[in-house]
Protein backbone atom coordinates (compact mmCIF):
# COMPACT_ATOMS: atom_id res chain seq x y z
CA UNK A 1 0.00 0.00 0.00
CA UNK A 2 1.33 3.63 -0.73
CA UNK A 3 2.24 5.97 2.37
CA UNK A 4 -1.05 8.11 3.53
CA UNK A 5 -0.88 11.74 3.40
CA UNK A 6 -1.79 12.98 7.29
CA UNK A 7 -5.00 14.91 7.28
CA UNK A 8 -7.06 16.15 9.67
CA UNK A 9 -9.33 13.08 11.11
CA UNK A 10 -12.67 14.37 10.50
CA UNK A 11 -11.48 14.68 6.14
CA UNK A 12 -9.61 11.35 7.06
CA UNK A 13 -13.26 9.97 7.50
CA UNK A 14 -13.85 11.35 5.13
CA UNK A 15 -11.91 9.41 2.16
CA UNK A 16 -12.09 6.44 4.33
CA UNK A 17 -15.96 6.27 3.76
CA UNK A 18 -15.32 6.99 -0.08
CA UNK A 19 -12.94 3.90 -0.47
CA UNK A 20 -15.23 1.93 0.51
CA UNK A 21 -18.39 3.57 -1.37
CA UNK A 22 -16.55 3.65 -4.26
CA UNK A 23 -15.18 -0.20 -3.82
CA UNK A 24 -19.01 -1.65 -2.85
CA UNK A 25 -21.20 0.89 -4.42
CA UNK A 26 -19.79 2.73 -7.80
CA UNK A 27 -17.94 0.03 -9.30
CA UNK A 28 -19.46 -2.43 -10.00
CA UNK A 29 -22.03 0.23 -12.59
CA UNK A 30 -18.63 -0.46 -14.54
CA UNK A 31 -19.33 -3.62 -15.51
CA UNK A 32 -22.97 -2.81 -16.33
CA UNK A 33 -23.18 -0.08 -18.15
CA UNK A 34 -21.07 1.80 -21.26
CA UNK A 35 -20.79 5.46 -20.08
CA UNK A 36 -21.81 6.88 -17.03
CA UNK A 37 -22.65 10.06 -19.80
CA UNK A 38 -25.88 8.87 -21.24
CA UNK A 39 -28.36 10.65 -20.04
CA UNK A 40 -30.83 9.16 -22.15
CA UNK A 41 -30.05 6.10 -20.67
CA UNK A 42 -32.55 5.45 -18.24
CA UNK A 43 -31.45 2.42 -16.25
CA UNK A 44 -28.22 3.92 -16.04
CA UNK A 45 -29.30 7.01 -14.59
CA UNK A 46 -31.65 5.51 -12.35
CA UNK A 47 -28.60 3.60 -10.78
CA UNK A 48 -26.96 6.93 -10.40
CA UNK A 49 -29.02 8.92 -9.43
CA UNK A 50 -29.50 7.71 -5.38
CA UNK A 51 -25.50 7.01 -5.62
CA UNK A 52 -25.25 11.08 -6.24
CA UNK A 53 -27.83 11.60 -3.52
CA UNK A 54 -25.75 9.66 -1.10
CA UNK A 55 -22.68 11.77 -2.13
CA UNK A 56 -24.52 15.14 -1.57
CA UNK A 57 -25.67 14.21 2.16
CA UNK A 58 -22.13 13.85 2.77
CA UNK A 59 -21.09 16.88 1.18
CA UNK A 60 -18.74 16.19 -1.00
CA UNK A 61 -20.47 16.84 -4.36
CA UNK A 62 -18.83 18.64 -6.77
CA UNK A 63 -15.54 18.96 -4.55
CA UNK A 64 -13.58 20.58 -7.42
CA UNK A 65 -15.87 23.81 -6.75
CA UNK A 66 -15.64 27.14 -4.27
CA UNK A 67 -18.17 27.54 -1.89
CA UNK A 68 -19.57 30.03 -3.86
CA UNK A 69 -20.65 27.74 -6.02
CA UNK A 70 -22.05 25.25 -3.95
CA UNK A 71 -18.76 22.79 -3.27
CA UNK A 72 -17.14 22.16 -0.06
CA UNK A 73 -13.85 24.59 -1.55
CA UNK A 74 -11.70 22.12 -0.78
CA UNK A 75 -8.73 22.97 -2.54
CA UNK A 76 -6.47 21.23 -5.24
CA UNK A 77 -4.82 19.16 -2.47
CA UNK A 78 -7.67 17.52 -0.61
CA UNK A 79 -8.94 17.01 -4.25
CA UNK A 80 -5.82 15.12 -5.14
CA UNK A 81 -6.17 12.46 -2.33
CA UNK A 82 -10.24 12.57 -3.38
CA UNK A 83 -9.66 11.85 -6.62
CA UNK A 84 -6.82 8.85 -5.50
CA UNK A 85 -10.57 6.90 -4.52
CA UNK A 86 -12.30 8.45 -7.45
CA UNK A 87 -10.37 6.95 -10.49
CA UNK A 88 -10.74 3.75 -8.84
CA UNK A 89 -13.72 3.80 -11.24
CA UNK A 90 -15.17 5.37 -14.48
CA UNK A 91 -18.40 5.83 -12.79
CA UNK A 92 -17.06 7.73 -9.37
CA UNK A 93 -16.53 11.02 -10.69
CA UNK A 94 -19.49 11.20 -12.40
CA UNK A 95 -21.22 9.97 -9.15
CA UNK A 96 -19.19 12.80 -6.81
CA UNK A 97 -20.16 15.84 -9.72
CA UNK A 98 -16.42 16.08 -10.82
CA UNK A 99 -16.19 14.10 -14.15
CA UNK A 100 -14.21 15.47 -17.36
CA UNK A 101 -14.78 17.46 -19.55
CA UNK A 102 -17.83 19.03 -17.00
CA UNK A 103 -15.32 19.80 -14.31
CA UNK A 104 -13.22 22.11 -16.59
CA UNK A 105 -16.38 23.44 -18.61
CA UNK A 106 -17.78 24.33 -15.17
CA UNK A 107 -14.89 26.11 -13.67
CA UNK A 108 -14.25 28.34 -17.05
CA UNK A 109 -18.23 28.79 -17.06
CA UNK A 110 -18.07 30.26 -13.50
CA UNK A 111 -14.63 32.29 -14.07
CA UNK A 112 -16.08 33.98 -17.82
CA UNK A 113 -19.76 33.39 -18.30
CA UNK A 114 -22.53 36.06 -17.41
CA UNK A 115 -25.39 35.36 -15.17
CA UNK A 116 -27.45 34.49 -18.01
CA UNK A 117 -24.97 31.89 -19.11
CA UNK A 118 -24.73 30.67 -15.24
CA UNK A 119 -27.98 30.20 -14.94
CA UNK A 120 -29.06 28.70 -18.35
CA UNK A 121 -25.60 25.75 -18.61
CA UNK A 122 -23.44 26.15 -15.24
CA UNK A 123 -26.57 25.47 -12.72
CA UNK A 124 -27.53 22.64 -14.63
CA UNK A 125 -23.78 21.18 -14.75
CA UNK A 126 -23.21 21.33 -11.51
CA UNK A 127 -26.83 19.59 -10.37
CA UNK A 128 -25.77 16.71 -12.18
CA UNK A 129 -28.27 17.28 -14.93
CA UNK A 130 -26.86 17.75 -17.89
CA UNK A 131 -23.46 16.88 -19.85
CA UNK A 132 -20.97 19.42 -21.72
CA UNK A 133 -18.50 18.69 -24.37
CA UNK A 134 -14.70 21.03 -24.72
CA UNK A 135 -14.78 21.28 -28.91
CA UNK A 136 -11.20 22.81 -29.36
CA UNK A 137 -8.68 20.21 -30.90
CA UNK A 138 -8.78 20.26 -35.60
CA UNK A 139 -7.94 17.56 -37.87
CA UNK A 140 -5.26 19.44 -39.03
CA UNK A 141 -3.40 21.02 -35.59
CA UNK A 142 -4.13 19.20 -32.78
CA UNK A 143 -1.39 20.19 -30.70
CA UNK A 144 -0.82 23.93 -32.28
CA UNK A 145 -4.10 26.13 -31.39
CA UNK A 146 -2.45 28.81 -34.06
CA UNK A 147 -3.19 27.05 -36.71
CA UNK A 148 -6.76 26.64 -36.43
CA UNK A 149 -9.42 27.50 -39.28
CA UNK A 150 -12.91 26.80 -37.55
CA UNK A 151 -13.80 30.70 -38.06
CA UNK A 152 -16.78 32.74 -36.65
CA UNK A 153 -18.19 35.98 -38.20
CA UNK A 154 -20.47 38.16 -36.78
CA UNK A 155 -23.68 38.87 -39.01
CA UNK A 156 -25.88 41.27 -36.89
CA UNK A 157 -26.75 39.89 -33.77
CA UNK A 158 -25.39 36.88 -34.36
CA UNK A 159 -22.28 34.97 -35.22
CA UNK A 160 -22.16 32.13 -37.66
CA UNK A 161 -19.36 29.50 -37.38
CA UNK A 162 -18.10 27.52 -39.86
CA UNK A 163 -15.24 24.76 -39.82
CA UNK A 164 -14.89 21.31 -38.44
CA UNK A 165 -13.55 20.02 -34.62
CA UNK A 166 -11.41 16.49 -33.84
CA UNK A 167 -11.78 14.84 -30.83
CA UNK A 168 -14.91 16.63 -29.24
CA UNK A 169 -14.88 15.20 -25.66
CA UNK A 170 -18.12 14.05 -24.85
CA UNK A 171 -19.95 14.90 -28.18
CA UNK A 172 -22.96 12.50 -28.03
CA UNK A 173 -24.06 12.89 -24.71
CA UNK A 174 -23.70 16.53 -24.74
CA UNK A 175 -26.28 19.30 -24.05
CA UNK A 176 -23.61 22.00 -25.48
CA UNK A 177 -20.29 22.50 -26.45
CA UNK A 178 -17.77 24.89 -25.31
CA UNK A 179 -15.66 25.73 -29.05
CA UNK A 180 -12.66 27.91 -29.54
CA UNK A 181 -13.07 29.13 -33.14
CA UNK A 182 -11.03 32.51 -34.85
CA UNK A 183 -13.03 35.48 -34.81
CA UNK A 184 -10.06 37.98 -36.12
CA UNK A 185 -8.05 36.74 -38.67
CA UNK A 186 -5.75 39.86 -38.95
CA UNK A 187 -4.23 39.34 -35.84
CA UNK A 188 -2.22 37.40 -33.55
CA UNK A 189 -4.04 33.97 -33.01
CA UNK A 190 -3.60 34.81 -29.47
CA UNK A 191 -6.04 37.58 -29.61
CA UNK A 192 -7.86 36.31 -32.51
CA UNK A 193 -9.52 33.47 -30.89
CA UNK A 194 -12.62 33.47 -29.08
CA UNK A 195 -14.80 31.09 -27.14
CA UNK A 196 -18.42 30.26 -27.72
CA UNK A 197 -21.61 28.14 -26.23
CA UNK A 198 -22.98 26.39 -28.74
CA UNK A 199 -26.27 24.51 -28.18
CA UNK A 200 -26.54 20.59 -28.96
CA UNK A 201 -29.23 21.20 -31.36
CA UNK A 202 -28.19 24.07 -33.08
CA UNK A 203 -29.05 23.79 -36.99
CA UNK A 204 -25.54 23.23 -38.75
CA UNK A 205 -23.96 20.48 -36.47
CA UNK A 206 -22.75 17.23 -38.07
CA UNK A 207 -21.35 14.37 -36.23
CA UNK A 208 -19.28 12.98 -38.95
CA UNK A 209 -18.76 10.35 -36.84
CA UNK A 210 -18.03 9.55 -33.33
CA UNK A 211 -14.32 8.27 -32.55
CA UNK A 212 -13.56 5.48 -30.29
CA UNK A 213 -10.71 4.55 -28.84
CA UNK A 214 -8.37 1.51 -29.28
CA UNK A 215 -10.47 -1.49 -27.50
CA UNK A 216 -13.80 -0.25 -26.83
CA UNK A 217 -16.82 -1.80 -27.98
CA UNK A 218 -18.11 -0.76 -31.74
CA UNK A 219 -20.21 2.49 -31.37
CA UNK A 220 -19.77 3.43 -28.06
CA UNK A 221 -17.04 6.32 -29.21
CA UNK A 222 -17.93 9.89 -27.33
CA UNK A 223 -15.15 11.37 -29.40
CA UNK A 224 -17.20 13.66 -31.58
CA UNK A 225 -15.66 14.39 -35.24
CA UNK A 226 -18.10 17.33 -35.83
CA UNK A 227 -18.52 19.67 -38.62
CA UNK A 228 -19.63 22.85 -38.05
CA UNK A 229 -21.55 24.56 -41.24
CA UNK A 230 -23.01 28.43 -40.81
CA UNK A 231 -23.93 27.27 -37.18
CA UNK A 232 -25.93 30.53 -36.07
CA UNK A 233 -25.01 31.58 -32.27
CA UNK A 234 -26.66 34.60 -30.44
CA UNK A 235 -23.86 37.11 -29.64
CA UNK A 236 -24.66 36.43 -25.83
CA UNK A 237 -23.64 33.04 -26.32
CA UNK A 238 -19.62 34.46 -26.73
CA UNK A 239 -18.06 33.13 -23.37
CA UNK A 240 -15.46 35.76 -21.78
CA UNK A 241 -14.44 38.57 -24.18
CA UNK A 242 -13.76 38.38 -27.97
CA UNK A 243 -9.91 37.12 -28.34
CA UNK A 244 -10.13 35.51 -24.82
CA UNK A 245 -9.77 32.15 -25.99
CA UNK A 246 -6.40 31.57 -24.82
CA UNK A 247 -6.92 32.77 -21.36
CA UNK A 248 -10.19 30.51 -21.11
CA UNK A 249 -8.11 27.83 -22.02
CA UNK A 250 -5.39 28.28 -19.84
CA UNK A 251 -7.92 28.19 -16.81
CA UNK A 252 -9.40 25.36 -17.92
CA UNK A 253 -6.43 22.92 -19.09
CA UNK A 254 -4.19 24.15 -16.03
CA UNK A 255 -6.87 22.41 -13.94
CA UNK A 256 -7.85 19.69 -16.03
CA UNK A 257 -4.08 18.71 -16.48
CA UNK A 258 -3.96 17.73 -12.73
CA UNK A 259 -7.10 16.24 -12.71
CA UNK A 260 -6.03 13.90 -14.77
CA UNK A 261 -2.76 13.30 -12.85
CA UNK A 262 -5.17 12.88 -9.58
CA UNK A 263 -7.43 10.28 -11.00
CA UNK A 264 -4.34 8.26 -12.78
CA UNK A 265 -3.16 8.07 -9.39
CA UNK A 266 -5.79 5.46 -8.91
CA UNK A 267 -5.13 3.66 -11.76
CA UNK A 268 -1.07 3.40 -10.87
CA UNK A 269 -2.41 2.54 -7.16
CA UNK A 270 -4.89 -0.46 -9.24
CA UNK A 271 -2.16 -1.51 -11.53
CA UNK A 272 0.52 -1.92 -8.57
CA UNK A 273 -2.08 -4.02 -6.33
CA UNK A 274 -2.40 -5.89 -8.90
CA UNK A 275 0.68 -7.02 -9.63
CA UNK A 276 1.86 -7.45 -6.06
CA UNK A 277 -1.01 -9.68 -5.43
CA UNK A 278 -0.02 -11.46 -9.08
CA UNK A 279 3.62 -12.11 -7.38
CA UNK A 280 2.32 -13.79 -4.12
CA UNK A 281 -0.40 -16.13 -5.87
CA UNK A 282 1.43 -17.69 -9.06
CA UNK A 283 4.39 -19.89 -8.93
CA UNK A 284 6.38 -21.01 -11.48
CA UNK A 285 9.16 -23.82 -11.76
CA UNK A 286 8.32 -24.63 -8.12
CA UNK A 287 9.22 -20.93 -6.91
CA UNK A 288 6.80 -17.87 -5.98
CA UNK A 289 6.88 -15.06 -8.52
CA UNK A 290 7.27 -12.72 -5.60
CA UNK A 291 10.62 -14.85 -4.36
CA UNK A 292 12.45 -14.24 -8.22
CA UNK A 293 14.62 -11.60 -8.43
CA UNK A 294 12.99 -10.00 -11.82
CA UNK A 295 10.10 -9.61 -10.10
CA UNK A 296 11.30 -8.70 -7.38
CA UNK A 297 12.73 -5.37 -9.77
CA UNK A 298 9.70 -4.71 -11.20
CA UNK A 299 7.66 -3.96 -7.88
CA UNK A 300 10.37 -2.39 -6.90
CA UNK A 301 10.47 -0.12 -9.89
CA UNK A 302 7.52 0.20 -9.59
CA UNK A 303 6.55 1.76 -6.05
CA UNK A 304 9.31 4.03 -6.36
CA UNK A 305 8.25 5.54 -9.58
CA UNK A 306 4.76 5.54 -8.42
CA UNK A 307 5.83 6.86 -4.87
CA UNK A 308 7.76 9.75 -6.49
CA UNK A 309 4.77 10.51 -8.87
CA UNK A 310 2.29 10.87 -5.93
CA UNK A 311 4.86 13.40 -3.82
CA UNK A 312 5.48 15.73 -6.93
CA UNK A 313 1.83 15.44 -7.20
CA UNK A 314 0.71 16.08 -4.11
CA UNK A 315 3.30 19.18 -3.82
CA UNK A 316 1.49 20.40 -7.00
CA UNK A 317 -1.46 20.80 -5.58
CA UNK A 318 -0.13 22.22 -2.41
CA UNK A 319 1.61 25.04 -4.58
CA UNK A 320 -2.07 25.54 -6.67
CA UNK A 321 -4.06 25.99 -3.40
CA UNK A 322 -1.07 28.60 -2.05
CA UNK A 323 -0.41 30.45 -4.81
CA UNK A 324 -3.93 30.64 -6.40
CA UNK A 325 -2.36 30.87 -10.01
CA UNK A 326 -1.78 28.32 -12.47
CA UNK A 327 0.91 29.97 -14.06
CA UNK A 328 2.91 29.91 -11.55
CA UNK A 329 3.37 26.26 -11.27
CA UNK A 330 3.14 26.00 -14.80
CA UNK A 331 6.29 23.84 -14.86
CA UNK A 332 5.14 21.94 -11.89
CA UNK A 333 2.14 20.69 -13.87
CA UNK A 334 4.08 20.23 -16.90
CA UNK A 335 5.75 17.84 -15.52
CA UNK A 336 2.85 16.34 -13.82
CA UNK A 337 1.46 16.05 -17.36
CA UNK A 338 4.60 13.83 -18.52
CA UNK A 339 5.13 11.52 -15.43
CA UNK A 340 1.22 11.00 -15.52
CA UNK A 341 1.54 9.01 -18.74
CA UNK A 342 4.65 7.39 -17.82
CA UNK A 343 4.55 6.43 -14.64
CA UNK A 344 1.16 4.63 -15.88
CA UNK A 345 2.35 3.22 -18.55
CA UNK A 346 5.37 1.56 -16.68
CA UNK A 347 3.45 0.08 -14.18
CA UNK A 348 0.87 -1.31 -15.80
CA UNK A 349 3.04 -3.04 -18.39
CA UNK A 350 4.97 -4.48 -15.65
CA UNK A 351 1.76 -6.03 -14.21
CA UNK A 352 0.88 -7.25 -18.08
CA UNK A 353 4.04 -9.08 -17.70
CA UNK A 354 3.28 -10.55 -14.41
CA UNK A 355 0.16 -11.97 -15.76
CA UNK A 356 0.73 -13.50 -18.52
CA UNK A 357 -1.78 -14.37 -21.59
CA UNK A 358 -4.32 -13.14 -18.89
CA UNK A 359 -2.84 -9.77 -19.15
CA UNK A 360 -3.35 -8.85 -22.38
CA UNK A 361 -7.23 -10.29 -22.29
CA UNK A 362 -10.19 -8.24 -21.85
CA UNK A 363 -11.03 -10.43 -18.48
CA UNK A 364 -8.52 -7.43 -16.89
CA UNK A 365 -8.61 -3.97 -17.01
CA UNK A 366 -5.17 -3.78 -17.74
CA UNK A 367 -4.85 -3.29 -21.07
CA UNK A 368 -7.51 -0.84 -20.71
CA UNK A 369 -5.21 1.41 -18.63
CA UNK A 370 -2.23 0.61 -21.16
CA UNK A 371 -4.61 2.59 -23.69
CA UNK A 372 -5.20 5.54 -21.47
CA UNK A 373 -1.29 5.93 -20.79
CA UNK A 374 -1.02 6.02 -24.41
CA UNK A 375 -3.81 8.69 -24.87
CA UNK A 376 -2.78 10.54 -21.81
CA UNK A 377 0.49 11.53 -23.20
CA UNK A 378 -1.46 13.08 -26.00
CA UNK A 379 -4.39 14.59 -24.76
CA UNK A 380 -4.26 17.98 -23.24
CA UNK A 381 -0.62 18.75 -25.31
CA UNK A 382 1.43 15.71 -26.07
CA UNK A 383 4.28 15.22 -23.60
CA UNK A 384 6.70 16.66 -25.46
CA UNK A 385 5.29 20.27 -25.55
CA UNK A 386 5.04 20.37 -21.65
CA UNK A 387 8.59 18.73 -22.00
CA UNK A 388 9.64 21.54 -23.43
CA UNK A 389 7.52 23.78 -21.53
CA UNK A 390 9.23 22.47 -18.77
CA UNK A 391 12.46 22.87 -19.41
CA UNK A 392 12.17 26.54 -20.61
CA UNK A 393 10.63 27.43 -17.39
CA UNK A 394 13.34 25.86 -15.46
CA UNK A 395 16.10 27.83 -17.51
CA UNK A 396 14.52 31.00 -16.52
CA UNK A 397 15.77 30.68 -13.16
CA UNK A 398 19.32 30.26 -14.67
CA UNK A 399 21.76 32.75 -16.18
CA UNK A 400 24.43 32.46 -18.65
CA UNK A 401 28.22 32.21 -17.04
CA UNK A 402 30.61 35.39 -17.73
CA UNK A 403 33.98 33.43 -18.37
CA UNK A 404 34.96 31.17 -21.09
CA UNK A 405 35.27 28.15 -18.32
CA UNK A 406 31.92 26.96 -15.94
CA UNK A 407 31.16 28.75 -13.13
CA UNK A 408 32.25 25.17 -11.33
CA UNK A 409 35.76 24.70 -13.47
CA UNK A 410 37.63 24.02 -10.55
CA UNK A 411 41.26 25.77 -11.47
CA UNK A 412 39.79 28.92 -10.59
CA UNK A 413 38.22 27.76 -7.53
CA UNK A 414 41.19 26.00 -6.12
CA UNK A 415 43.40 29.33 -6.98
CA UNK A 416 40.75 31.46 -5.26
CA UNK A 417 40.51 28.92 -2.18
CA UNK A 418 44.56 29.00 -1.89
CA UNK A 419 44.72 33.09 -1.85
CA UNK A 420 41.73 32.54 1.02
CA UNK A 421 43.96 30.48 2.76
CA UNK A 422 47.55 31.81 1.92
CA UNK A 423 48.28 32.87 5.78
CA UNK A 424 47.50 29.47 6.88
CA UNK A 425 49.36 27.85 4.11
CA UNK A 426 52.59 30.07 4.97
CA UNK A 427 52.31 29.46 8.22
CA UNK A 428 52.18 25.74 8.03
CA UNK A 429 55.57 25.94 5.53
CA UNK A 430 57.35 28.37 7.95
CA UNK A 431 56.61 25.36 10.68
CA UNK A 432 57.77 22.10 8.89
Amino acid sequence: MSWSFETDPEYQAQLDWVADFVEQEVAPLDLVFETPYDTADKAMMSALRPLQEQVRERGLWGCHLGADLGGPGYGQLKLALLNEQLGRSRFAPRAFGTQAPDSGNSEILAHYGTEEQKARWLQPLLDGDIVSCYSMTEPHGGSDPTSFRTQAVRDGDEWVITGEKWFSSNARYADFFITMVVTNPEVSAYQGMSMFIIPADTLGITTIRNVGLAGESEGTGSHGYLRYEGVRVPADHLLGGEGQAFAIAQTRLGGGRIHHAMRTMAQVSRAFDMMCERALSRTTKGQLLGSLQMTQEKIADSWMQMEQFRLILLRTAWLIDRHNDYLRVRKDIAAIKVLTAQVLHDVVQRSIQLHGSLGVTDELPLMDMLRDATWLALGDGPSEVHKITLARQVLRNYEAGDELWPSEHIPPKREAARAKFAHLLELEVGNQ
